[in-house]
């Protein structure tokens, strides 16, 4: 029956290659080079069966300049990393470190319980647990063999 229809395969074909457009036009905002006196943290976003957590990765900087914020399902930290003074006898041979303001916001993919929130922050790494509502937990429906 395929010899009949050669081209069955063809929306396939079509659906991938739509897919791969799709991605070329969406942007890498990490190929970008940083503003001055701007960076960005790497985070990590996971889901557990009750609540969703955010690992960002914040080393230098002291918690009372890290502020976090939750709005319309939206996850906003914040912050600025401020850079040592320099001695004036010093100079440097290299200069890696990035320093300034940050703020990175992400679209929580379950709607979370806002007042149930917590932060800690502990050798660079913020935590952030946000517990998920009771309708994103969802139910499980056992099925009954009859």
């Amino acid at each position: 029956m395929k010899a009949l229809a050669p081209w069955t395969g063809f929306t396939t074909l079509q659906k991938e290659i739509d897919r791969l457009f799709e991605r070329f036009w969406e942007p890498r905002w990490d190929e970008f080079p940083a503003l001055a006196g701007e960076w960005t943290p790497s985070l990590d976003l996971s889901e557990t069966k009750d609540a969703l957590v955010v690992k960002a990765e914040i080393p230098g900087i002291d918690p009372k300049e890290i502020e976090v914020s939750l709005q319309d399902q939206v996850l906003t930290i914040k912050g600025e990393k401020r850079q040592e003074k320099e001695e004036k006898d010093e100079h440097y041979f290299r200069m890696e470190r990035s320093y300034g303001g940050f703020v990175r916001s992400i679209r929580l993919p379950v709607p979370v319980d806002g007042s149930k929130v917590s932060a800690t922050f502990k050798n660079g790494l913020l935590t952030v647990k946000l517990p998920k509502t009771p309708a994103a937990k969802g139910t499980t429906i056992p099925v009954k063999a009859e």
